[in-house]
């Protein structure tokens, strides 16, 4: 069966201040009036002339009907806190919603929509399993002050606490991720989601899940993935990918009348059963990429050299005796330790 949307209808109910002055006033005036008939039935008492007391009944009757109904009204006043929202319902059918904060009053046999508190602040954090296939639980790190029966338009903060994923290589890693959000559609959170606040959670963890699965952690070099590249990586386009999951995130929180602020990511590092690996791999990396550049200068500076002594004509070489100098000079500029001098005392042919 498709799910029935209701649309949202914003009350404008009247001055709470108002209607309590008249429900005090009509409240004294009803006890007087039982007052009065009392008196009046009881001073008519064994009196030959029954008007008298079927107008003082009359008017008890009145006036104890006129005390229910205001003690009634009472109920109708309703309180509704800044940043807050008060969906209401009557007899089973939606009736609407306050969100300007105030004291209002409104039909006494409403009720409020009370909403499912949120997880403890105090919860620790799930830590990921080694199980692939499961995940940590969402844990809400704001406390709502309202109570259960108001909706909180306040901006709200969801960290999604730790999670093992694999990315589009296949490496296990663990991700973190922190979403801040907040309810703009009160009646749609509360009828069309059992618990928003349990549905924002579970969609976000499928969503991170989704996104992280797309890209790799890092790329060292077109090999990874059969040689196809990839123009972003978690580590390196990671505020890219956050509003990539913002983006889904959001098609997924309309449905609960929610707008996702921002997500970031707040962890990213490799799985611990891969971690020791990869970073060997990231050092073998950085020492390629430091030896490439040390060779390149030294190749440079060896060809300067070379070309500077045959400009100049200091000395003439041969081939066979550049090709030794060549050597030499790129064993001293390449090595890894000081170059130990030698001299020749002798004729060098």
């Amino acid at each position: 069966m498709e799910l029935k949307i209701v649309e949202e209808r914003e009350l404008k109910p009247l001055n709470g201040f108002l209607m309590l002055a008249v429900m005090i006033l009509g409240s004294l005036l009803s006890i007087a009036a039982m007052v009065v008939a009392i008196v009046i039935l009881a001073a008519e008492e064994g009196s030959s002339d029954p008007s008298n007391s079927i107008l003082s009944a009359l008017l008890l009757v009145v006036g104890f009907l006129a005390w229910v109904g205001f003690s009634i009204g009472f109920c109708g006043l309703k309180v509704v806190h800044p940043n807050e929202a008060k969906v209401f319902t009557l007899f089973g059918k939606y009736y609407g919603t306050i969100k300007e904060a105030g004291f209002y009053h409104i039909n006494p046999f409403c009720t409020v929509v009370r909403t499912k508190r949120p997880p403890a602040k105090s919860a620790a954090k799930t830590q990921a399993v080694p199980d692939e296939g499961t995940g940590s639980v969402a844990i809400l790190t704001a406390t709502v002050s309202a109570g259960p029966s108001a909706v909180s338009l306040k901006v709200q903060t969801l960290d999604n606490g730790l999670q093992k994923v694999n990315d589009v290589l296949g490496n296990p890693i663990i991700i973190g991720a922190m979403v801040i959000w907040r309810v703009v559609q009160p009646t749609q959170a509360v009828f069309s989601v059992e618990n928003y606040y349990e549905y924002l959670g579970i969609q976000t963890d499928s969503t991170i899940r989704n996104t992280a699965r797309l890209y790799p952690y890092d790329v060292f070099d077109e090999s990874d993935n059969g040689g196809v590249g990839h123009e972003k990586t978690l580590r390196g386009s990671s505020l890219e990918i956050a509003d990539t999951m913002k983006a889904e995130l959001q098609k997924r929180a309309c449905a609960a009348g929610l707008e996702i602020e921002e997500v970031r990511i707040t962890h990213l590092a490799y799985s611990e059963e891969i971690a020791a690996a990869m970073l060997q791999r990231q050092q073998a990396e950085a020492i390629i990429a430091a030896r490439q550049k040390i060779v390149d200068g030294a190749v440079g500076m060896v060809e300067g050299a070379v070309g500077q002594l045959s400009a100049n004509q200091l000395i003439v070489l041969d081939d066979e005796r550049k090709a030794a100098m060549v050597s030499n000079l790129l064993v001293v500029l390449v090595g890894n330790r000081d170059a130990q001098p030698i001299v020749n005392a002798g004729s060098i042919y």
